[in-house]
């Protein structure tokens, strides 16, 4: 069982100019608190992690499974492994994304899919 963790304690990482994240994972389990500027946008990919995906402030705009799914205030979205998606932040958010296992390529920074996302205006 997880601990509770003091969020404000947890070292932040700038991930780029737009993306803020905190990482805690213990056994199993991995937590990212996120914090997203409008604009930003995840470029489309998959992993080998399922993956929950609960939004505290603003939305964001998920393409997955040819569907385009809008994720507000309160909401959950459950993203299966190996599905491909991809995800623009329509306004300022704070999210939480829970992995089961832990991402090996948050842990390690190598992530290249957030590090190199790209604004609304450029192509996708």
């Amino acid at each position: 069982m997880l601990k509770q963790f003091n969020w404000d304690a947890i070292p932040a990482e700038q991930v780029n100019d737009k993306f803020l994240r905190k990482l805690v994972w213990e056994g199993g389990l991995m937590i990212a608190w996120m914090e997203v500027k409008q604009g930003y946008l995840v470029q489309a990919h998959a992993h080998h992690n399922e993956q929950l995906t609960f939004v505290v402030s603003g939305r964001w705009q998920f393409e997955i499974d040819g569907q385009t799914r809008i994720v507000g205030p309160n909401d959950l979205l459950y993203i299966p492994p190996h599905v491909v998606h991809s995800a623009l932040a329509l306004e300022d958010l704070v999210a939480y994304d829970i992995f089961s296992p832990p991402r090996e390529d948050w842990i390690q920074g190598t992530d290249a899919y957030l590090r190199q996302g790209s604004s609304a205006g450029e192509s996708r």
